[in-house]
């Protein structure tokens, strides 16, 4: 069954002022992995997740917003995060390129078709008060990579060329996590799941039934 998966990030000594930094910092490594440079959408939430947003910006990506600065990563956290208070909490959308069967491929006889689809990340900020102090749990910054499915693609089956596409997915979700934890100043990170199943577990077990 498909799982919610993310990735908590603490901070040492962790002031909610550093926070629009260690922000950057996260989406920068991101832009890196995905190779796209800029935020799809922003939003501060007062309070809890049951709140309206009180800032919601929805950027255009593609040529024509070339010359838009506001969507760059420095832009995008500075403008969200303007006003810093205690009970709030700030959501980044950016994409990356993920491996996906095609729909209706792999019949008999026939060899799967894949392509890469954008698939959306959603990194947030909380401060100290939010939803009843949830940072404890989620970290000062949380990933969500959106289900698991994109990275173990249990409804295919796994022929050699499906457990490449699975370990190039993968790749990528290590060489993220590997950069937040190099460059981002951390004092300790977490890759879970909502369900508490570990998700190393789970691709182990499913990479050894590669037919």
């Amino acid at each position: 069954m498909a799982d919610q998966l993310y990735l908590s990030l603490w901070f040492p000594n962790f002031r909610l002022q550093t926070l629009p930094e260690a922000l950057v910092c996260v989406l920068r490594q991101f832009a890196l992995v995905s190779g796209q440079k800029r935020v799809a959408a922003a939003s501060a939430y007062p309070i809890s997740w049951n709140e309206v947003p009180v800032w919601q910006r929805v950027y255009v990506i593609d040529e024509r917003s070339e010359t838009d600065e506001s969507s760059i990563i420095e832009n995008s956290v500075r403008d969200a995060t303007e006003q810093l208070y205690d009970d709030m909490a700030w959501e980044f959308e950016m994409k990356w390129q993920l491996w996906t069967p095609e729909a209706g491929g792999g019949d008999i006889g026939l060899d799967r078709a894949w392509k890469l689809e954008p698939a959306t990340v959603r990194i947030i900020g909380f401060g100290p008060e939010f939803d009843d102090a949830s940072f404890e749990q989620n970290g000062h910054i949380r990933v969500d990579f959106g289900l698991d499915s994109a990275f173990l693609l249990e409804e295919v089956d796994l022929d050699p060329v499906a457990a490449q596409r699975v370990q190039q997915n993968v790749e990528k979700l290590v060489a993220f996590t590997l950069s937040v934890e190099k460059h981002c100043g951390i004092s300790s990170r977490l890759l879970w799941t909502e369900s508490g199943e570990s998700i190393a577990q789970k691709l182990v077990e499913r990479l050894q039934r590669v037919n």
